[in-house]
């Protein structure tokens, strides 16, 4: 539970940050669309709280990197890349066969793979 907290906290601050950055005002003739992918990514940050997974397919970099520090992946930035390389993931291989295979070509070990794997879904 504490992870999953963890990981929403992590994915709020930087979904605020990125907010903060578009910034706020229309005079500049920038639109507030960029709301719209925040709130969406909001939604997502909110359902991996609840199952403490992230979507292999679609997770940015930043869920991708909270999910795995919360499953106790070591280098989780290094295995998120490597998620995100080997995309996209088939909707019927729940198991991450194709991933694993292509994440033991780096030899992290069965225990490393597991963990990653356990942090992510396919939608």
């Amino acid at each position: 539970m504490r992870s999953a907290k963890l990981m929403l906290a992590v994915v709020s601050i930087a979904a605020s940050a990125s907010l903060v950055a578009c910034g706020s005002s229309s005079s500049d003739g920038v639109s507030d669309t960029a709301a719209v992918p925040a709130a969406a990514a909001n939604g997502a940050a909110k359902a991996a709280a609840k199952t403490g997974k992230v979507s292999a397919n679609n997770a940015p970099e930043n869920e991708l990197v909270a999910a795995l520090h919360a499953a106790g992946v070591p280098n989780p930035d290094r295995w998120a890349h490597e998620v995100i390389e080997y995309r996209p993931y088939a909707a019927d291989d729940t198991k991450f066969t194709s991933l694993r295979k292509n994440l033991a070509k780096h030899k992290p070990g069965e225990k490393t793979i597991n963990k990653i794997v356990s942090a992510l879904t396919v939608p």
